[in-house]
């Protein structure tokens, strides 16, 4: 079985040495920050994947900036954002796309606040840091339109929209709404429980409620890549070993009129 990629907050502790990646807002990290924490530049991150010069389909600009952050190859890597999961997901997402071994800390940096024995361990960015990227080696892969759209019948498609997008009636900024034919929806709120993703028994119960079963072929999608990416860390975690992102998700898909798009089927309650 694949390791679970998400860390509880009390087992910073015995972690050992690890680097903190903290992928909050530069305001909210000049406000307090731990020590030695690695700031993660969201917004260009994510700004980054959605061009196709420096989409996730090309290494060059990634290994860049992933070698800007100064990890040590020989330190765990532990992603941490305000709490709401759907950021550090995406940046582990694309760390262990590129080949980066690395955990989600589950619930983000509020579980670190009057817990000095959780930061203990956190290592500051190393100057000289060496990276190389090898795409498509960690255990969640990445799929792109064409490759989707090619194989809709072969896939199982996890939704983690709201049920208002994946019916249409929220658009968001797209011009066309519904969702793909034969998806499931699993809106990602219901992986979460008091700011946390819920433990692997119950994020299977949910996954097999929703239609998803043992040796599925799952790919996750939202509107724009951080629900998607939280989908496939909660499939991972569930124990599904065959999962993909497609990360430019919904509002790639309804750019496209020759992708099609349904409004008359529902989502499991």
């Amino acid at each position: 079985m694949l390791q679970d990629p998400v860390i509880e907050p009390s087992a910073l502790a015995f972690l050992g040495a690890f680097h903190l990646l903290d992928v909050r807002s530069p305001d909210a990290f000049e406000k307090g920050h731990a020590p030695g924490a690695i700031r993660v530049p969201i917004a260009a991150w994510e700004a980054a994947a959605r061009v196709a010069e420096t989409s996730l389909d090309t290494s060059t600009y990634w290994e860049d900036a992933i070698r800007g952050l100064g990890l040590d190859p020989a330190v765990p890597v532990v992603v941490s954002d305000d709490g709401r999961m759907t950021d550090s997901a995406r940046v582990w997402f694309i760390l262990q796309y590129f080949g980066v071994k690395a955990l989600v800390l589950n619930g983000g940096g509020p579980t670190l606040s009057g817990y000095p024995d959780r930061l203990a361990g956190i290592r500051p960015a190393v100057p000289t840091a060496a990276f190389r990227a090898h795409p498509g080696t960690g255990p969640v892969g990445l799929v792109n339109r064409t490759e989707l759209k090619g194989n809709l019948s072969k896939v199982h498609i996890l939704d983690a929209r709201t049920s208002a997008e994946f019916s249409g009636e929220d658009l968001r900024q797209n011009t066309r709404g519904g969702h793909l034919p034969g998806t499931r929806l699993l809106p990602h709120a219901d992986l979460l429980g008091s700011g946390r993703l819920k433990p692997a028994a119950d994020l299977h119960a949910l996954l097999s409620a929703a239609g998803f079963g043992p040796g599925d072929h799952i790919v996750t999608h939202c509107d724009g890549g951080g629900r998607a990416a939280l989908a496939a860390l909660a499939a991972l975690r569930a124990g599904y070993d065959d999962v993909q992102v497609y990360y430019l998700s919904f509002a790639d898909w309804a750019k496209d009129e020759s992708c099609p798009i349904v409004r008359d089927e529902q989502g499991p309650a």
